[in-house]
C-alpha cells in the first residue's frame, strides 16, 4: 500500500487505539485522537488524513457528532468517515450512514476486514481525488480552472470571515495578448499561455496560495492570511518574474517582451459580506494599472 496515506484513529480507549494501530501502521501513517474535539482539530489541520476511523461512543461529543461536523465543514466534508463500534444494532449502523459514513465495522475488530475495508476505502479516494483534481485543472496551462478558483475563493473567503482574518487576491492580465495572438499564431500563443501559467505559480510557496486561469488571459490568485502589503511583494515578483521570461511581443507598445498588468486587493471579510467583493476590488485596481500604462501592480483597499 502507499505509506503517503494517512489514517486517523479516533477512540476515547487506548487499548482500542493499539490494536488498529498495530492492524494498519505497515501500511499507512497513523495519527491518533482520543476525543472529539481533537479529531476535528487533526482533521481540519494543514494535514487532512485521507480516512477516518471514528468510534461512536466517547465521552463529551460522540463519534455521530463529531461525523456531521466534519461533513458540514467544506474543509472536511470530502475525507471517508468509517464507524468502528461495539454497537451492532441496525438502527446504530442506520444512522452513522445517514450522517455520511462509508462504512460501519463492528468491535472487536477483526484484521484482516479492517485492512481490506480501509485498503479499498483508500483507493476509491484516490479515484475520487484524481477526478476531482481533473475537473478542476486547466489542461492548457497545467494549473487551477476558473471552477477552481470560484470554489476556493469562497471557502477562504468563509474561513476569512470566521476568523476575521485577511484575505487577499491578485488580478492578472496578459498585456496585449490579442495582438500576440494575432501576430506569432494560436500555437505560440498557448505555448506563451502556458509559460506565464508557471511562472505565475512558481513565485507563490504556501500551500494555501492559489493562482489558477480565469479565462482567456486571465489569472487569479487568492492569498489567504495575507494582507496588501503581502500580497503587493508576490505580485511585484510575479511582474519580475514573468518579465524575466523575455518572451519576444513585437506587437506590443508596452515593451518588447511579454509582460502582465496586476491588481491587487485584500480584505477582512464584513458579516455576510458576499466573496464577489475581493474580485471586484482587485479587478477595479486592474483597470487602473491598465489604464496608467500596463505592465505594473497598482492596488486598492477600502
Amino acid at each position: 500500500m502507499h505509506p503517503q496515506h494517512t489514517i486517523l484513529l479516533v477512540d476515547d480507549s487506548p487499548e482500542n487505539l493499539q490494536i488498529l494501530n498495530e492492524v494498519l501502521k505497515d501500511s499507512y501513517r497513523i495519527k491518533v485522537a482520543t476525543s472529539g474535539e481533537r479529531a476535528l482539530a487533526l482533521a481540519g489541520g494543514d494535514e487532512p488524513p485521507d480516512l477516518i476511523l471514528l468510534d461512536v461512543m466517547m465521552p463529551g461529543m460522540d463519534g455521530y457528532e463529531v461525523c456531521s461536523r466534519l461533513k458540514n465543514d467544506p474543509k472536511t466534508h470530502a475525507i471517508p468517515v468509517l464507524f468502528v463500534s461495539s454497537r451492532d444494532e441496525e438502527e446504530d449502523e442506520e444512522r452513522g450512514l445517514a450522517l455520511g459514513a462509508i462504512d460501519y465495522i463492528v468491535k472487536p475488530v477483526r484484521p484482516s476486514i479492517v485492512r481490506a475495508r480501509v485498503r479499498n476505502h483508500i483507493e476509491l479516494k484516490r479515484s475520487r481525488d484524481l477526478l476531482g483534481r481533473l475537473t478542476t485543472l486547466d489542461h492548457l496551462t497545467g494549473i487551477g480552472n476558473r471552477r477552481r478558483y470560484d470554489e476556493y475563493l469562497e471557502t477562504e473567503w468563509r474561513r476569512a470571515a470566521r476568523e476575521q482574518a485577511p484575505i487577499a487576491l491578485i488580478a492578472i492580465d496578459i498585456d496585449h495578448f490579442k495582438a500576440y495572438n494575432d501576430h506569432y499564431g494560436h500555437p505560440r500563443g498557448d505555448q506563451c499561455l502556458a509559460v506565464v501559467a508557471q511562472a505565475l505559480a512558481a513565485t507563490v510557496t504556501r500551500p494555501s496560495d492559489l493562482v489558477a486561469r480565469c479565462g482567456g488571459e486571465e489569472f487569479g490568485c487568492i492569498l489567504p492570511g495575507t494582507d496588501i502589503a503581502g500580497a503587493l511583494h508576490i505580485a511585484e515578483e510575479m511582474l519580475r518574474n514573468v518579465v524575466g521570461l523575455n518572451l519576444e511581443h513585437a506587437r506590443s507598445p508596452t515593451r518588447p517582451c511579454v509582460s502582465i498588468s496586476l491588481g491587487v486587493a485584500a480584505l477582512v471579510p464584513k458579516a455576510d459580506e458576499p466573496p464577489g467583493a475581493l474580485p471586484e476590488l482587485a479587478d477595479a485596481a486592474l483597470y487602473q494599472a491598465k489604464a496608467d500604462g500596463r505592465c505594473r501592480c497598482v492596488t486598492k483597499q477600502r
